[in-house]
């Protein structure tokens, strides 16, 4: 039996190699591959005395040759090819051990070059695993060190590895050629200056009950890219399955709380967040989103940046929730919630991280793409526009209401007060009518206290600018204390003067969040 070996990726070769020597394989090997292997030992064989040729044009053509590809491509059971090959002195070779130029990490460089991108594309790898793979009922080709162990262990079982084995690392080795082409083919258009065209890899994660409804089928595929705040990596810890509507209502909370540094809770219901607050604690954080709405977060997920203790567990248990993430829960708030059975507990990765990245959608016939939207300006003082300015204690309400309301879907509204938010308008189709159901949310959930609205002197936050003064007229009515906008009307100065006469301090962004 004989294998080639011809790797970039050195990583557990030697070992790997060591073993086949010990089962009576012979290894042939190229180059810097081969020096390698001889150094730690064993007795391999050139290339070139394979081919009876050298290896030419510094290494660009040492095992595009026919006693190479005629012994892996050559048919064990045809006697026409076996014949062939004994005409022509050729061998089988029975494995391969190929991976590729770092091609992908070539032009990551910064000062990277065309003419050193060029040499790192393989050309005899890519050849020898699609020969290998093609003739994968004979040949066992291995382009991953991950497989190596399983190689080795069904040799010294069965003395070769199994036809299904075979047949996986064949698939393998083309999605690995495959992946490989398409780094080039993007680097080289764009080098050409030829319309773009995307190429997206995505692995299935799992295939779902059904879609948005039950006569939808869904699956849910995971980018090769590990992210933070992500459901492709997060650690299910109790509960069903995710269904597709659990993770895009998941997927929307996670984007809430990545806003947040301070401890944070968020609930929320069909992409919209019906409760979030900020927290001393993250039982303090949870006490405070459900106040804000008792009965949208009923069957509802939450998802909070600390540590679910025990405290928290024991506040969360009675209300009945699909979905508790956080980045981890102590022994005896999971022992606790899992009590529930069918409640789903999430372990996410929560590390900073602020990359810009792609959002894919999907349309008829097409596809958007944008960047995430991401960062998220501060508000301060200075983007007062008004006579009336923002006091010192309502500053911290003002940045607060604005990182929530660029998460509800536009047209959107937000009233806050004291770190919690008291009303949520969204979606609807003018301003006013979002204004109309976040105020009078809040006013509800004050009035159910005890209060008065006109006395609790809320903050609003609006998405998008107002094409009209009749947000701020209906902001005074409730006894709104200071609005956040962003402003970029060709009215601002009418909302700007109604604003004034009321006293109200009003403050532009100069970014808006639009979310559809």
């Amino acid at each position: 039996m004989r294998a080639l070996f011809s790797v970039s990726d050195k990583t557990g070769v030697v070992e790997f190699a060591s073993a086949l020597k010990s089962l009576g394989w012979d290894i042939i090997a190229t180059g810097g591959t081969m020096k390698l292997l001889e150094d730690a030992g064993l007795e391999i064989i050139n290339i070139s005395d394979v081919t009876g040729f050298p290896e030419i044009c510094d290494g660009r053509v040492k095992t595009l040759h026919p006693k190479v590809h005629g012994g892996l491509l050559g048919r064990r059971d045809l006697e026409s090819h076996r014949q062939q090959l004994k005409e022509n002195g050729i061998e089988y070779i029975d494995l391969v051990c190929v991976n590729l130029y770092p091609f992908k990490e070539t032009i990551a460089k910064p000062d990277v070059t065309m003419e050193d991108a060029v040499e790192h594309i393989d050309i005899g790898g890519p050849s020898m695993l699609r020969s290998a793979a093609k003739n994968w009922a004979d040949v066992t080709v291995v382009c991953h060190p991950e497989d190596y162990g399983k190689v080795i262990d069904e040799i010294r079982e069965h003395g070769n590895t199994t036809k299904k084995t075979r047949l996986e690392l064949s698939a393998k080795a083309y999605t690995h050629t495959a992946e490989y082409d398409i780094m080039i083919a993007t680097y080289m258009r764009a080098q050409a200056g030829l319309n773009e065209k995307l190429f997206l890899e995505y692995d299935l994660r799992q295939s779902l009950r059904y879609g948005e409804n039950p006569h939808q089928q869904a699956k849910f595929y995971a980018s090769m890219e590990k992210v933070p705040y992500s459901l492709a990596t997060a650690e299910q810890l109790n509960g069903k399955e995710l269904s597709y509507n659990n993770i895009q209502d998941a997927n929307a909370a996670l984007n809430i709380v990545r806003e947040f540094d301070e401890p944070f809770c968020v609930g929320l219901k069909h992409m919209n967040p019906c409760g979030a607050a900020v927290g001393k604690d993250v039982a303090d954080a949870w006490k405070k989103t459900f106040e804000a709405d008792k009965v949208s977060i009923f069957g509802g997920i939450v998802a909070t940046n600390r540590e679910i203790n025990l405290e928290a567990a024991e506040l969360m248990k009675p209300v009945f929730l699909e979905i508790i993430m956080a980045p981890s829960f102590s022994d005896d708030a999971l022992a606790l919630l899992r009590t529930k059975k069918n409640l789903r507990l999430l372990k996410v990765d929560m590390t900073r991280d602020d990359k810009t990245r792609s959002q894919f959608v999907s349309v008829n016939g097409g596809l958007l793409v944008q960047d995430q939207d991401i960062a998220t300006k501060t508000v301060v003082p200075e983007m007062c526009v008004t006579e009336a300015k923002p006091q010192p204690e309502d500053m911290a309400d003002l940045d607060f209401a604005w990182h929530i309301v660029k998460h509800v879907k536009s047209n959107a509204i937000v009233v806050v007060k004291n770190g919690m938010t008291y009303g949520v308008g969204a979606g609807q189709m003018n301003r006013i009518g979002s204004a109309e159901i976040a105020l009078k949310e809040a006013k509800a959930t004050i009035e159910a206290g005890g209060g008065k609205v006109e006395d609790f002197g809320l903050i609003l936050a609006s998405d998008g600018f107002f094409p009209f003064d009749d947000c701020v007229t209906l902001a005074a009515e409730y006894g709104v204390k200071a609005i956040v906008q962003p402003g970029g009307s060709i009215r601002d100065e009418d909302s700007i003067r109604k604003a004034n006469e009321n006293g109200i301090p009003m403050l532009f962004t100069g970014n808006r969040h639009f979310k559809h």
